[in-house]
């Protein structure tokens, strides 16, 4: 709910050029009674009334400020539209509104996407200072945001490192005594395969690409003394190494796309460790039909 009022306009002399702002709402009400205070205070106001709708203003017009709602309906909404409003206007003031002020590990990563977070109910007079304070500033330095596969890219090496110190920690897969390079070998194809999988989307419902790397980790994991479980542990471990890239490097991640990311990395680690589980299943049927003659 949005604590406003008509009356005199709030402490200070607006500017003589009216700054933009685009307001984001879901609920009517908040656009319409928020739009009318933001112009009676010396602003122009823009509104949309969900991500679509913001989207495509984006793409058509500018701003100096953004203002969105979090949830409208789905939680993060507004994080997308921030998302696109830092590509097209990368020195625009950015502001998050929420109904839930307790928003503990999430508020640092917004915070890394959009300037400020407010809290409804929403008092006119803090909500224009805040603008004004922040239009005053000098101009924020533009975020660096980059695509998932740009960062999985660029990170390849530090996340293979991370990879195998959780593998050398894991008391039945060093069983298997293998040096970093031979055990880690296969990575570097599966990020090459990752990325490019990032970069060239399958359309939903399509399998992944069939990987002879895979294929061939397989066979070679069997000819090491690995166990199954052991390949679905390496694996398992592989994707939360990869997360946990994506979490170290969150202010850079492109929040609009962050969920299909999620998605794409998944099901292609997933893919290959199938392709790899069945060249591993096929070997040992194979060896053990020659023992059995």
């Amino acid at each position: 709910m949005f604590a406003a009022h008509e009356g005199p306009p709030v402490s200070g002399t607006p500017p003589p050029n009216r700054p933009r702002i685009l307001l984001v709402d879901d609920n009517e009400g908040v656009r319409i009674s928020m739009g009318k205070v933001l112009e009676h205070n010396g602003f122009t106001v823009v509104v949309a009334a969900d991500v679509k709708e913001a989207l495509h203003i984006i793409d058509t017009q500018s701003f100096d400020v953004l203002l969105s709602d979090l949830h409208m309906p789905n939680a993060g909404d507004g994080l997308t539209v921030v998302s696109a409003m830092r590509h097209s206007n990368p020195s625009a003031v950015t502001l998050i509104f929420s109904g839930y002020p307790k928003m503990s590990e999430a508020t640092a990563a917004i915070l890394m996407q959009a300037d400020e977070i407010l809290v409804k109910p929403l008092a006119v007079e803090s909500l224009v200072d805040t603008i004004r304070t922040r239009l005053s500033k000098a101009a924020p330095l533009a975020r660096a945001v980059e695509s998932i596969a740009t960062i999985l890219e660029q990170q390849t090496e530090a996340t293979i490192t991370d990879w195998l110190q959780r593998v050398e920690a894991e008391p039945e897969i060093i069983t298997v005594r293998l040096g970093s390079e031979e055990r880690s070998a296969h990575l570097r194809q599966l990020f090459a395969d990752l990325v490019d999988r990032l970069r060239y989307p399958l359309a939903l419902g399509t399998r992944a690409h069939l990987s002879n790397a895979a294929v061939e980790h397989g066979l070679l994991r069997r000819r090491q003394g690995y166990s199954p479980a052991m390949l679905v542990e390496e694996s398992r471990m592989l994707q939360v190494s990869i997360f946990q890239t994506l979490q170290n490097h969150l202010h850079q991640v492109d929040f609009s796309l962050l969920l299909v990311g999620v998605m794409a990395i998944a099901d292609e680690v997933d893919s290959q460790l199938a392709q790899a589980m069945a060249s591993f299943i096929a070997e040992s049927k194979k060896n053990n039909l020659a023992v059995a003659m």
